[in-house]
């Protein structure tokens, strides 16, 4: 076999969402030497879906401060959320806000001139429980408007990027340093490389576990996978949101903008039924409440439609000026695949599988942190994570809807400030590890051979997995449908082993990389399901209908999930830096 080309960089970031470009840019005007590795080409990654906006305490329309945005977090995450970072991150959100409008972002605008705040769900403007207007918008294409502006200035920073090129596995020394990745060009087939004295994974989330959902096909969990196989556990991925207002039987997103303008929800009798549930917030009760009060509609059968599969969401009442100024994107998307104008008729919506809230444990530097035993845990040295594949953890058990853009944003910036400190002490890189490059082109080389006649298709095996998450973990969970999964997901990852693909050309070959990216999803539902049945409570996201209520004496800890060892747990941390603790309290929208 020829000899690997091989690249060296200061910096590897595998990933080119918002939080690995915001972390690129920060390295490339610092003088760094990035390469930045991505499977599509960047400004299709999936930060450019997210529609609704990022929260920060600008207070532009209504009275506001950063503690309120950190308490309305922590009771968003069901108090699991660590608080330390939690306010590192509401704290440096109005300045991230005012970095994106100087990259140029067009932020849609108030008369004053001032940046345009919406409301959104599970925000409040002070401890009385008003609704606070926190979240900076432009138009319901914020996710685009912000990875257009900062590739444009990665571009300008001249950062390297390797576009269409998959990531296959880390590569690391003896000791467990992280030296880099395998990659391959997805054009010719091709492995490289690329040498990093440090990397960070910015690969998104693992939607594509779930048959019904609103992330984008290329959303298969590849940096978790990743790491998992690296040895490092996952933590709290039994928190999977499910986002209330997906297309109903189709899973495209409807932002929660669409309430935060002023729509709302109503059942198969003509009910607004969130006054059912949240009679305060109502239409805009954090997540995890409206998913679960649009599924409880429709078991009882109070949906609507032939099937009573669905609730409605209303928008046509808002006019036709305000939809087409407010929420343009999500009324051409319902012209489009619905061949209905929300402003003239509701559209049929139910909850849809949508973001990650666990991942890659990180401190709030987005160092990878792995438990040691009876000492604190301790960085992975050179290795890094940010955005949806990391938990850091500022989600908790439910994410807020504004949070997650800020995230990426915040926390891609603090992994490049504490990569710069890491390379000013580490000026040359380590030499690599070649056994660690041998295993690596094993896995890539596997799917060159088949096992024989009796092999099976990667597509059947990806579909049962789909099938199998969504009726096993899903909004409602107990026990023996979780037992149930467990032991499908599990021999799900045995038949993976001699699974097959027919391609093994080299140009284009994308049936290699679906195959690549079912091993990730595998590693993903383990890690969910194993995850959901061991917690026997319900905390945000995860509702167990054998175990109602909130358990906060047993579970206030955080679990960890590993390929090797199984399930571990850490305690949550629950004191900030610099102002009171909040304590767990009912959690009442």
């Amino acid at each position: 076999m020829a000899a690997i080309q091989r690249r060296q960089f200061d910096t590897l970031i595998i990933g080119a969402g918002g939080g690995g470009l915001r972390a690129a840019l920060r390295l490339s005007e610092a003088e760094a030497s990035v390469a930045v590795v991505s499977k599509v080409f960047p400004t299709r990654s999936h930060t450019v879906a997210a529609q609704g906006g990022m929260n920060a305490a600008l207070a532009n329309v209504s009275p506001d401060n950063w503690h309120w945005h950190m308490f309305d977090t922590i009771k968003g995450s069901d108090y699991l959320g660590d608080q330390d970072a939690i306010e590192y991150m509401c704290r440096a959100a109005p300045k991230a806000v005012y970095e994106l409008e100087h990259f140029g972002v067009p932020f849609s605008r108030l008369d004053n001139g001032s940046i345009y705040q919406r409301a959104f769900g599970g925000q409040s403007q002070n401890f009385g429980g008003d609704q606070a207007v926190r979240t900076c918008a432009a138009a319901d294409r914020t996710g685009h408007a912000i990875l257009h502006s900062l590739y444009q200035q990665n571009i300008r920073a001249k950062t390297h990027f390797f576009d269409e090129y998959f990531s296959v596995d880390l590569l690391k020394d003896e000791e467990g340093h992280v030296l880099g990745a395998l990659v391959f060009n997805i054009m010719d087939g091709q492995p490289l490389i690329i040498e990093a004295k440090t990397t960070l994974l910015a690969t998104g989330g693992a939607g594509q576990i779930y048959r019904n959902t609103t992330n984008a096909m290329i959303n298969t969990g590849d940096g978790l996978g990743m790491a998992l196989r690296a040895g490092v556990p996952l933590q709290d991925m039994e928190f999977f949101q499910f986002h209330p207002t997906g297309i109903a039987g189709r899973g495209m997103l409807i932002t929660e903008a669409a309430r935060g303008e002023g729509g709302y929800l109503v059942n198969g009798e003509g009910e607004r039924l969130m006054e059912r549930y949240a009679p305060k917030a109502k239409d805009l009760a954090s997540r995890d409440v409206v998913s679960r009060a649009i599924a409880t509609e429709i078991r009882e059968g109070r949906g609507c439609g032939v099937n009573k599969d669905h609730v409605l969401l209303k928008l046509d009442h808002l006019g036709e000026a305000v939809i087409q100024q407010r929420l343009p994107g999500i009324r051409q998307t319902c012209m489009t695949f619905l061949g209905i104008d929300p402003a003239e008729a509701a559209i049929p919506v139910s909850p849809t599988a949508h973001y990650t809230m666990g991942g890659i444990p990180t401190n709030r530097h987005a160092q990878v942190v792995v438990p040691v035993k009876d000492t604190p845990e301790e960085a992975v040295y050179g290795l890094y994570a940010a955005g949806e594949c990391a938990c850091v953890s500022v989600h908790g058990a439910n994410r807020l809807g504004g949070n997650s853009l800020l995230d990426i944003l915040v926390f891609g910036r603090a992994a490049a400030n504490h990569i710069i400190g890491h390379l000013a002490e580490n000026r040359y890189h380590r030499p690599m590890d070649e056994s660690s490059v041998e295993k690596a082109m094993q896995r890539f080389q596997r799917w060159n051979k088949n096992p024989g006649q009796d092999g099976e298709s990667v597509n059947v095996l990806r579909h049962e997995l789909k099938t199998v998450m969504e009726k096993h973990c899903g909004v409602f969970r107990n026990e023996a449908v979780l037992r149930e999964g467990v032991e499908q997901i599990e021999q799900l990852a045995e038949r993976v082993k001699d699974a097959k693909i027919e391609d093994h050309s080299d140009t284009f070959n994308t049936a290699r990389v679906e195959a690549l990216e079912l091993e990730n999803l595998i590693a993903c539902g383990l890690a969910t399901m194993h995850s959901a049945f061991a917690r026997t409570e319900s905390r945000g996201a995860h509702s167990r209908m054998d175990y109602p209520e909130r358990d906060d004496k047993n579970w206030m800890r955080h679990s960890l999930y590993s390929l090797d060892t199984g399930l571990d747990y850490k305690p949550v941390r629950t004191k900030p830096v610099s102002v009171d603790s909040f304590p767990p309290k009912p959690r009442i929208y």
